[in-house]
């Protein structure tokens, strides 16, 4: 499992004042300058925070995105996996076409939490969150601290098995 915290948000925690060498930081999503307050299709905002005391994949995606698209499907699995076990989704869309992302969720059977950040690249989670590609994923534990990133198919799988049975 890829347990290298995630340089991108080392890079936010750098800007404060010095910590101590021989202990970093752990990105958490209570972190302000980490936060995801966006609406869903219902124009409902939901916030990351609010997810903390489960197991979450944050995953920034879009429908124009053939990888993300392909990366929907495995996510549909594993969700059905681990749901009921206190995992869950956060995805977060790119699409500047409202229109684009509902018709990608109702293709791909997503159920799982879905908000839009309209000006793709250019938003201001994306930027906060240092996305420069996608598909781009954070697994997140029930403490709120982001501990993978990018992780897929079986390593994934594994790692959220753990997580759920590490605070059993």
């Amino acid at each position: 499992m890829r347990n290298v915290v995630i340089l991108f948000l080392f890079t936010i925690i750098s800007s404060k004042p010095s910590y101590a060498q021989s202990k970093q930081e752990v990105p958490n999503i209570m972190d302000p300058r980490l936060a995801i307050h966006l609406p869903d299709a219902k124009g409902d905002s939901i916030k990351l925070a609010a997810m903390k005391g489960k197991v979450v994949l944050v995953d920034f995606w879009a429908s124009w995105c053939g990888p993300c698209r392909a990366s929907n499907k495995s996510l549909v699995k594993l969700y059905k996996k681990y749901k009921d076990e206190g995992f869950e989704i956060f995805a977060i869309s790119l699409d500047e076409s409202r229109k684009d992302w509902l018709k990608a969720v109702t293709a791909d059977k997503i159920t799982w939490v879905q908000v839009n950040d309209n000006r793709g690249h250019e938003a201001e989670t994306a930027a906060r969150w240092n996305i420069t590609q996608i598909p781009t994923s954070y697994l997140i534990d029930k403490s709120g601290n982001v501990v993978g990133m990018d992780m897929e198919g079986k390593e994934l799988d594994n790692a959220i098995k753990e997580l759920l049975k590490a605070s059993k």
